[in-house]
């Protein structure tokens, strides 16, 4: 099995199971949602847990199984290594959607399963970066700081499953302290690369906006849209920050400009965290993490799908270079961010919420659907595009 050319390289089996994970976890998300299916868990649990750990966590192992050897200059991870990380998840999956709709008992079993196969992952990034020469490991460590958070984040996930008093907590944890400043991390290290510029690190602000970060999730912990005075710090610094890598948004190639659309998100939706908040604690209004699918669809998964898009072609020989196909998928990713945010608007404003429910994942659902019908030929079989 570990012989098949989905195997033959790091990222391509973690980026199928992730996608194909967002593919089966949204529909039976929207299940749930809707009453159709019953679960141990609630819906909106189901949905945290599946997205931030079988989602946007696989993908971003694959993409540290390839690239963070690079950074620190070492050996690749050998083959046996991630085969097993990669299986482990893959089983932690299966399980965790067939347990939900089983027992709270056999579905934590799973959870612990994917949590065995993260924490492989993030010791295998450890002794990459105990093993490399490099002065200069700053970025390497950031990394496995964020890896840490995401295993605190994912341990807390587990418990909450019987102490639902913390999962609030598990999800601040998980999305600010592990998603994000990894995220940004690889951000940072690799957009200025496929710019070709040069940034000089402002590691003072940095260290600030951790500890906004930080003061975030504490804020959020003790009192729900508490935290809009560090919301609106953290726009402002992001947004100084981002402006200061002056990046060469002239370049009009998509591959390029997905990127950016990224990073543009980051101040946008901590301003917005910042607004609903104040708003939310005036009078009352639901915006249903408005402020947090803002960051994890604008950011993180603007980003994931530009990266992943990117890494797919060049790993497998093809030119780095959008067709119209990946070009129209990169515009989506936006519409997938906006009946998000729309979704949000409908609750605090009472407008048909079932329909932009619907109509949200339904964009998600046909992003990944052709994502996965261009490009999961690729990963598992080797297949070589047709050039336009």
């Amino acid at each position: 099995m570990k012989n098949h050319y989905l195997f033959s390289q790091p990222h391509q089996a973690f980026f199928v199971l992730a996608f194909g994970n967002a593919l089966l976890s949204m529909f039976l998300f929207m299940l749930l949602f809707k009453g159709i299916i019953s679960s141990e868990i609630l819906s909106l649990n189901y949905h945290a847990y599946s997205f931030i750990f079988l989602t946007f966590t696989p993908s971003l192992i694959g993409f540290l199984f390839l690239m963070f050897p690079q950074f620190s200059a070492t050996e690749n991870i050998k083959q046996q290594h991630y085969f097993r990380i990669v299986s482990l998840f893959f089983i932690g999956s299966v399980f965790f959607q067939l347990s939900s709709f089983i027992s709270a008992v056999l579905l934590t079993l799973s959870m612990i399963i994917i949590f065995i196969a993260h924490t492989a992952s993030v010791y295998f990034l450890y002794q990459i970066y105990h093993n490399s020469t490099l002065n200069n490991k700053e970025d390497q460590a950031w990394v496995l700081l964020a890896m840490m958070a995401g295993l605190m984040g994912h341990s807390l996930f587990i418990l909450s499953l019987w102490m639902p008093i913390i999962h609030q907590f598990s999800i601040q944890v998980s999305i600010y302290l592990y998603l994000f400043v990894l995220i940004f991390v690889i951000a940072q290290k690799m957009i200025p690369l496929y710019a070709h510029v040069s940034i000089k690190k402002h590691h003072e602000r940095f260290k600030v906006i951790i500890g906004l970060l930080a003061l975030h999730v504490l804020l959020e912990t003790i009192q729900n849209n508490g935290s809009f005075l560090a919301d609106f710090l953290l726009a402002y610094l992001l947004g100084k920050e981002l402006y200061r890598w002056e990046l060469p948004l002239s370049k009009d190639e998509p591959m390029l400009w997905v990127l950016y659309l990224a990073l543009l998100w980051i101040p946008l939706a901590f301003f917005l965290s910042g607004l609903t908040h104040i708003i939310a604690l005036s009078n009352g209004t639901n915006f249903l993490s408005l402020e947090i699918h803002a960051l994890a669809l604008g950011f993180f998964l603007t980003l994931i799908i530009g990266l992943t898009t990117r890494i797919t072609l060049k790993e497998s020989k093809h030119i780095v270079k959008a067709d119209k196909l990946t070009t129209i998928l990169f515009y989506w990713t936006q519409i997938v961010v906006l009946f998000r945010i729309l979704t949000s608007l409908a609750v605090a404003n009472d407008w048909n919420f079932v329909l932009f429910f619907d109509l949200s994942i339904t964009v998600w659902m046909v992003l990944f659907g052709l994502w996965a019908s261009k490009f999961f030929a690729v990963l598992i079989f080797g297949k070589k595009l047709e050039s336009e």
